[in-house]
């Protein structure tokens, strides 16, 4: 079986009501995916999303006419060309669920076939005052989630804090709660002054106080050291690596053991190949394996299979902030979103490679 083709196709969405995600100053108001279609010439196509692939089409020659369960060769030929372009990893998840299809066997399974479904945490997105993001946890309880993420805006320390109060207060102890500062990275054209680390600090040990579940990105990626000096003196556990664009960056993290949660995203950040090996150590020395997912329902799915596959958690993100960001909106490219069951777990979908349809018409 050789790769015949690798097609891209691109769709969008218009939101209604625009999504204002807390990271982006600007609102969101159309939503837009590329498809990746690794077509063979056996008449077998993996598909995968996640980033935009742009530019990609001038190194698709690359692929064309290897064989496409040689997922090695090809992850080292996409790691040859993040230096020079993008980032290129939703190919690689088109890859495998290539191959689950090859091999009649889920992605999940081929990563190493630990669960068969990963619970839930609502990760929202929008500032919201902290009554209404108390309003919006309660809700989130009743859907059956056992856990949410709320974003504080580091120009914005105290209204952050306040929501994150209103909701330990609104949901007592029936709900984990996981904060993001969301200093790893940041958007084009931000750059303003990160917080620092006394503020920090500070700000950890009052998260600390309302018994947080981890605080995400608190600093620059850069900054392992700081990293690690924050996670042994807050008593927190500290988060980060989700958008690391090398295996060496959060090798760092470990050497530094600045981490207790490693979130690279699988269609945006190393890879699935890459991160599995990662998963694999940090989760042999008790840390969690939790990767970032806000792409689409494509990517989510891919994260969900590498997950499961590696034993991962314990928790799965899993973006969700109503009205303006729901799984319909998520996954418009799916005949059918991607949902949590009434008991807050996402389940492995049980059909080959990464399992879903995708809509009518959208090819």
């Amino acid at each position: 079986m050789k790769i015949e083709r690798v097609r891209l196709e691109r769709r969008s969405i218009e939101l209604d009501p625009p999504f204002h995600a807390a990271w982006d100053p600007e609102p969101r108001r159309l939503f837009e995916a590329t498809l990746v279609l690794v077509e063979t010439d056996e008449g077998l196509t993996g598909i995968g999303s996640g980033d935009t692939m742009d530019g990609f089409e001038r190194y698709e020659h690359l692929f064309v006419g290897h064989d496409p369960l040689a997922v090695e060769r090809h992850v080292a030929v996409l790691e040859t060309i993040t230096f020079h372009a993008g980032r290129y990893w939703p190919l690689e998840a088109a890859l495998w669920d290539l191959a689950g299809k090859a091999a009649g066997k889920t992605a999940a399974e081929l990563l190493g076939g630990q669960l068969d479904r990963v619970a839930a945490y609502a990760s929202t997105g929008e500032q919201r005052s902290p009554a209404e993001r108390a309003e919006s946890a309660q809700r989130l309880r009743e859907e059956g989630f056992k856990a949410l993420k709320l974003r504080i805006d580091r120009t914005k320390l105290d209204e952050g804090l306040a929501a994150v109060e209103a909701v330990r207060e609104a949901v007592g102890d029936s709900m984990e709660i996981m904060v993001d500062l969301n200093q790893g990275w940041r958007m084009p054209g931000d750059i303003g002054p990160a917080l620092d680390f006394a503020t920090v600090a500070s700000t950890a040990a009052r998260l600390r106080e309302l018994d947080v579940f981890w605080l995400e990105e608190p600093l620059p990626r850069e900054d392992v050291s700081a990293y690690a000096s924050l996670r042994q003196d807050s008593g927190l556990r500290i988060a980060g690596g989700e958008m690391a664009r090398t295996t060496r960056e959060l090798e760092a993290f470990e050497a530094a053991d600045a981490l207790d949660v490693y979130q690279p995203d699988a269609v945006l950040s190393l890879g699935l190949l890459r991160e599995r090996e990662l998963a694999e150590r940090v989760t042999a020395r008790g840390h969690f394996f939790t990767p970032h997912t806000w792409t689409n329902g494509i990517g989510l799915l891919a994260n969900l299979h590498l997950t499961a596959g590696v034993g991962g958690g314990p928790y799965l993100e899993f973006p969700y902030d109503p009205p303006g960001w729901t799984p319909e909106w998520r996954d418009f490219m799916l005949a059918e979103p991607v949902r949590v069951d009434a008991d807050g777990f996402v389940r492995v979908p049980d059909r080959p490679g990464l399992g879903f349809e995708l809509a009518d018409g959208l090819l």
